[in-house]
C-alpha cells in the first residue's frame, strides 16, 4: 500500500502507528497513554502547546470577559466576589484538563465538542452541545461586537471630540472587518492572529491596571463606598447577574476543536496549552478585578473603561488593545456555527457547477451570520446584560457542567481509591453547584435586560 498521501507524522511516545489504509483515509494507533488500539481519520495537526496556548487565551481572556468582573466583585461584595472569582477559575482549568483528556476516546479521535458528547451520550448528547456551543458563540459574538463598538467610540471620541459617529456606526464597521477575516479556513489558519490577540491581551491588562491605579489614587478615597447598593431585591438581582458575569468571564465552548489543532502528543501539549493560558489569566484577570474594585468600589461600570478618566491617551491604548484583542476572539467563536451548517466533505472531484455552487454557500453564510450578529448588537447594546445571560445560559453548562458529568460516564476515573473518591466527589459537586449559578444568572440577567428595555430605545447610542 502506498502511504505517500499521509502527512508527515512527529515520533512520539504518546501513540505508535501500526498500519494505514489509504482507501478510507484512516490509520491505526496503539495509544501509549491510554493503551489499547485508537482508530482515527488521518489529520495534520501542526499546532504547538504555545499555539494552543494563544487559542485557549484568546477564546477566554479577552476584554470582553474580564473587563466586567470589577462590576461583578462590586453586586457580590467583596468576599463572595473574591471566592466566587477564584472558584471559577480553578473549576474551568480543571474541567478543560477533563476535556483535554477525553480528546481521545473510545478508539477515537474527537474534533468537536459535539462529536465527543455524541460518544460518550448518545444523540441527545449531541443535540444538547451543539444547542449551548451555539448559543453560547452567538452571545459571545454579540457581547463581543458590542464591546469592540465602545472602544472603538472611545478612541474616536479621544481623537474627535465633536464627532458625529455613533456607537451604531462602529459595531458596523467591525462588523465589516470580521466578515474579511471570517473567510480564514479553521482555527489553525487563526494562530498568528491568536498570538498578536494574546499579547493584545496582556498589553491591554496592563495598561488598565495602571490607569485604574492612577485614577485610584486621583479619587478621595473618603467616598469610595464598598458596599452593596439599592434595594433587598436590586442587590439579589444583581448578585444573580454577576454569577453569570462571571461564568461568562471563563467561557471556552470550543476546547475540542482547538485541540484538533494540537500535534502529537495531543493531551500533553493541551495540558501545558491550557496551563500556560490560564497562568495568563490569573495574572490579567484576577488583578483587574481586584484593582477596578479598590478604585471604584460600589461605582464601578459593567466595562471597567467606561469608569477610567484620565490619561486620555492611556485609555485610547487600552481601547486599541481591547479591539485587537477581540478580533481574534470572535473569528474563534464563528467556526463551530459555520461548521455546523456547511458540508465540511469538500471534494476535488466535484465538477465546477457544485464548486462555484459550494463557494456561494460558504461566503452566503458568514455574510448571512454577520448580519445577524451586527443588526442585534447594533439594536440592543446592553453589554452588561448580554455577558451575563451567554455566561448563565451558553457557557456554564459547557465549560461547569459537561465536562465533570462526561469523565463520570467515560468512566475515565483514577484508580488508587482515596483520589478516586475525591474526583469522583468534585465531578458531582461541580455540575450541582454551577447548574445553581446558571438559573440564578440567567434569573438575574433577565431582570436587567427587562429593565434596560424600559429605558433605553433600540439602537440606541449608549
Amino acid at each position: 500500500m502506498s502511504t505517500e498521501y499521509l502527512p508527515e507524522i512527529t515520533t512520539t511516545t504518546a501513540a505508535t502507528k501500526v498500519t494505514s489504509a489509504p482507501e478510507d483515509g484512516n490509520t491505526t494507533w496503539v495509544d501509549a497513554e491510554d493503551g489499547g488500539v485508537v482508530d482515527f481519520h488521518v489529520h495534520e495537526r501542526r499546532g504547538t502547546w504555545k499555539e494552543a496556548a494563544f487559542h485557549v487565551a484568546t477564546t477566554i481572556a479577552t476584554p470582553a470577559a474580564y473587563a466586567p468582573l470589577p462590576f461583578a466583585i462590586a453586586s457580590l461584595g467583596w468576599p463572595l466576589g473574591v471566592s466566587s472569582l477564584v472558584s471559577a477559575t480553578l473549576a474551568t482549568w480543571y474541567s478543560s484538563i477533563l476535556i483535554a483528556a477525553l480528546w481521545r476516546w473510545n478508539g477515537k479521535e474527537h474534533t468537536t465538542y459535539r462529536h465527543l458528547a455524541e460518544s460518550i451520550f448518545g444523540p441527545w448528547g449531541y443535540r444538547y452541545v451543539t444547542f449551548f456551543q451555539q448559543l453560547a458563540s452567538l452571545g459571545n459574538n454579540i457581547a463581543i461586537q458590542i464591546a469592540a463598538g465602545s472602544s472603538l467610540k472611545a478612541v474616536y471620541k479621544y481623537y474627535i471630540p465633536d464627532g458625529t459617529l455613533t456607537l451604531q456606526h462602529f459595531i458596523i464597521f467591525f462588523g465589516i472587518f470580521e466578515l474579511f477575516l471570517s473567510h480564514l479556513p479553521d482555527i489553525h489558519s487563526l494562530r498568528w492572529v491568536n498570538a498578536v490577540s494574546t499579547f493584545s491581551t496582556i498589553g491591554f491588562a496592563a495598561t488598565t491596571i495602571a490607569v485604574t491605579i492612577y485614577d485610584g489614587k486621583r479619587i478621595d478615597r473618603s467616598s469610595i463606598s464598598y458596599g452593596l447598593q439599592g434595594s433587598r431585591s436590586d442587590k439579589a438581582f444583581g448578585a444573580f447577574n454577576a454569577l453569570g458575569t462571571i461564568a461568562f468571564s471563563f467561557g471556552n465552548a470550543i476546547l475540542p476543536e482547538i485541540q484538533d489543532t494540537v500535534r502529537e502528543p495531543a493531551k500533553k501539549n493541551m495540558y501545558k496549552g491550557v496551563s500556560a493560558a490560564y497562568t495568563v489569566i490569573v495574572l490579567t484577570y484576577w488583578q483587574i478585578a481586584f484593582t477596578g474594585f479598590w478604585a471604584f468600589g460600589s461605582e464601578a461600570q459593567p466595562y471597567i473603561l467606561s469608569s477610567l478618566t484620565v490619561p486620555g491617551w492611556a485609555i485610547a491604548m487600552a481601547n486599541i488593545f481591547a479591539v485587537i484583542q477581540i478580533s481574534g476572539c470572535f473569528q474563534i467563536y464563528c467556526k463551530p456555527t459555520f461548521a455546523c451548517f456547511e458540508d465540511r466533505k469538500s471534494s476535488n472531484k466535484a465538477n465546477k457547477h457544485i464548486r462555484i455552487k459550494r463557494l456561494l454557500q460558504y461566503v452566503g453564510l458568514r455574510c448571512i451570520y454577520m448580519v445577524i450578529i451586527t443588526t442585534v448588537s447594533a439594536a440592543t447594546p446592553f453589554f452588561g446584560d448580554f455577558v451575563s445571560i451567554c455566561g448563565a445560559i451558553g457557557f456554564t453548562p459547557l465549560d461547569f457542567v459537561f465536562p465533570a458529568l462526561a469523565f463520570l460516564k467515560a468512566g475515565k476515573m483514577p484508580k488508587h481509591s482515596k483520589l478516586y473518591y475525591f474526583v469522583n466527589g468534585l465531578n458531582i459537586i461541580i455540575p450541582i453547584w454551577f447548574s445553581l449559578v446558571a438559573i440564578l444568572g440567567c434569573i438575574g440577567a433577565v431582570r436587567f435586560i427587562v429593565e434596560d428595555v424600559k429605558t433605553y430605545q433600540f439602537f440606541h447610542d449608549m
